[in-house]
């Protein structure tokens, strides 16, 4: 196929990478590496010695997409996370789906966990009300409600073709033409909320994101972090909040997580309860402005 490339960004992903790369074998890849140390760069050099390399300072997902579509050609632009790994035919069908409508900026695939469990991949933007209904455990109450779950879109049986405001990043499949129509993904998100902005920002120029689930693929799901970066998920939704919705918006948001992750944090005294205890005081050490530096 040699109208799609496909972007792939490592950092110490060596147990999943050799079925990632596998699922896309025979489209122009190129890996980006973020320093990796586990032989990563070994495996790709010996297994897939068709596959471009390109080594560099690790400043964050977006940054390394950004480089990695920057190598490639094509009107289209797999973003596959290196954790993840297309189903026989999915990049078929992607296309597919994408050639026939031409409003689409990012289609996505039906995702699923290694064991086969279904992996919730429509979400919604955040805004104030979401994020109350995700950090003070409201959407519990009503799972399945737009009104109570729209942060994880709530009420989606992810088994129908769908536009959503946002598709987990882990598997893109995005048209170059509304990257050169919106800009690159913005590299001053590190970690999580960069598919969120770049989502945002295609939507708002007119594009459209779809969820296919006739396509397939199994992501392993925070393989490279292991959870262990929740400060930097707090960072990113700040950002967005402030790049979107202005600094009052925004620090609105950080006084409603304060709260809720001191309650989180009373209520679990386990490890996740020293999670949100250091969110809180991550949270409580600065205004948007500092926290955001």
């Amino acid at each position: 196929m040699t109208h799609v490339a496909a972007v792939v960004v490592t950092y110490n992903a060596q147990p999943w990478l050799e079925r990632c790369l596998e699922s896309v074998r025979g489209v122009e890849t190129v890996v980006v590496d973020h320093g990796s140390t586990d032989g990563t760069l070994e495996l790709v050099r010996s297994r897939f010695p068709e596959v471009a390399v390109l080594e560099e300072e690790n400043r964050g997902l977006a940054y390394g997409w950004n480089s990695g579509v920057a190598r490639t050609t094509g009107r289209y632009v797999l973003l596959l996370n290196s954790d993840a790994w297309l189903d026989d035919g999915a990049l078929e069908a992607l296309v597919a789906f994408a050639d026939a409508h031409a409003d689409a900026a990012v289609v996505g695939p039906r995702l699923r966990y290694p064991d086969g469990r279904l992996q919730r991949s429509v979400r919604g933007f955040p805004t104030l009300w979401r994020l109350a209904t995700e950090f003070l455990f409201l959407r519990k109450l009503a799972p399945h409600s737009r009104a109570l779950n729209a942060f994880y879109g709530g009420g989606f049986d992810h088994a129908s073709v769908r536009e959503a405001e946002v598709l987990m990043g882990a598997v893109w499949l995005v048209r170059r033409a509304a990257i050169e129509d919106v800009g690159p993904a913005d590299d001053a998100f590190f970690l999580f909320s960069e598919e969120t902005d770049w989502a945002y920002r295609f939507r708002r120029a007119g594009w459209n994101l779809y969820f296919v689930p006739d396509a397939g693929a199994t992501h392993v799901y925070a393989a490279s972090h292991k959870g262990r970066m929740f400060v930097e998920n707090l960072r990113g939704q700040l950002r967005f909040l402030r790049k979107h919705r202005g600094e009052a918006y925004a620090e609105r948001a950080r006084r409603l997580l304060l709260v809720a992750l001191r309650l989180r944090g009373a209520v679990f005294r386990d490890d996740r309860g020293g999670m949100y205890r250091e969110g809180a005081a991550w949270l409580s050490s600065g205004r948007v402005p500092d926290l955001l530096k």
